[in-house]
C-alpha cells in the first residue's frame, strides 16, 4: 500500500471548517474531538493545470463543505494543488504523539550528524550555506538550480553516494518520494523535513530514519496568515508553529 492510502488510513476524524491556499502553504482547518487542529502543506502547482482550461483545484469554494475522507484523498490527484490541499488534510489529523516529538530542528539535526559526511539534500533549504562549511561532501539536488545546486535530474548520480539523505517533503506532493527513496544506498540515514512531512512513525516503513515537521499551535492565526500569503519563517516568528522531530529508534 503507498504512504498516502495508509496515511488517510490512520486518520482521527474531524469536520473541516476552513481550507485556504496561500503563496506558499496550504492550511486546513479542522475541528476534532481532541480541539480544532490545523495542517499545513507547501502549495505547489504543474504546468499541464490552467485555470481556463483545466482548473488545478476542480471543487474550489465548496471544498470546507467536504467530507474530512474526501478533502485528504486529494493527496493522489494528479494537480499538485490539490494534493497539498489533501497533505495539509493528512497534517491536521494524524493521530499525535507528543510524548515522542523532539524539539529539534531539522536543521540543527542535519549539522550535527552531517559533519564529516557525504550529504545529498533534496531541496534548496536556508540551512545550506552553513551545511556545506561542515560536510565532508554536499550535494544540493534542486528543480530550479541556483548557484552551487545541482539539477534534480542529477539524483540517480549523487543520492546512491550519500551517508545522509535529506529530502523535502514536498516529494510526497510531486511524486518523487518513491523514486529518491530507491536511490538511497543501504546504511544511510534518511531524512524527510519541511511542514510538508507528515509526523507519523508510519514514514519509517517506507526508508526513512528521521521525519521532521510543524506542529501548528495557534490554527485561527496560522490559518489567516497562510491565507494572507505567508511564509513559515513567517509563521515561525509570529509563535504559531513548533518544529518538532521524530526519530525511528525513539520509537518503541
Amino acid at each position: 500500500m503507498t504512504i498516502a492510502r495508509r496515511l488517510q488510513s490512520e486518520l482521527i476524524p474531524g469536520e473541516i471548517l476552513s481550507v485556504q491556499v496561500g503563496m506558499s502553504r496550504t492550511a486546513v482547518l479542522a475541528r476534532t474531538g481532541e480541539g480544532i487542529r490545523c495542517g499545513l502543506a507547501a502549495t505547489l502547482s504543474n504546468p499541464e493545470f490552467s485555470h481556463h482550461r483545466r482548473p488545478s483545484v476542480i471543487q474550489a469554494g465548496h471544498l470546507h463543505r467536504l467530507e474530512y475522507t474526501q478533502l485528504a484523498a486529494m493527496v493522489e490527484s494528479p494537480s499538485y494543488t490539490e494534493v497539498s490541499i489533501g497533505l495539509a488534510t493528512i497534517n491536521a489529523l494524524l493521530p499525535r504523539r507528543p510524548e515522542a516529538w523532539l524539539d529539534l530542528n531539522a536543521e540543527d539535526y542535519l549539522l550535527e550528524h552531517g559533519a564529516g559526511r557525504k550529504v545529498a539534500m533534496v531541496g534548496h533549504f536556508p540551512v545550506v550555506e552553513r551545511l556545506r562549511a561542515v560536510a565532508g561532501q554536499l550535494w544540493v539536488l534542486e528543480l530550479k538550480p541556483r548557484d552551487g545546486d545541482l539539477p534534480a535530474q542529477a539524483a540517480p548520480e549523487v543520492v546512491p553516494q550519500a551517508d545522509l539523505v535529506a529530502i523535502t517533503g514536498t516529494t510526497l506532493i510531486n511524486h518523487t518520494f518513491d523514486g529518491l527513496i530507491s536511490l538511497c544506498r543501504p546504511g544511510a540515514t534518511v531524512v524527510m523535513l519541511g511542514p510538508s512531512t507528515p509526523l507519523s512513525p508510519l514514514l519509517f516503513e517506507y526508508g526513512l530514519h528521521v521525519v521532521s515537521g510543524a506542529i501548528v499551535e495557534d490554527p485561527q492565526t496560522a490559518l489567516l496568515a497562510v491565507g494572507q500569503g505567508a511564509s513559515l519563517r513567517q509563521l515561525r516568528q509570529a509563535g504559531c508553529v513548533r518544529l518538532v522531530t521524530l526519530q525511528k529508534e525513539c520509537i518503541p
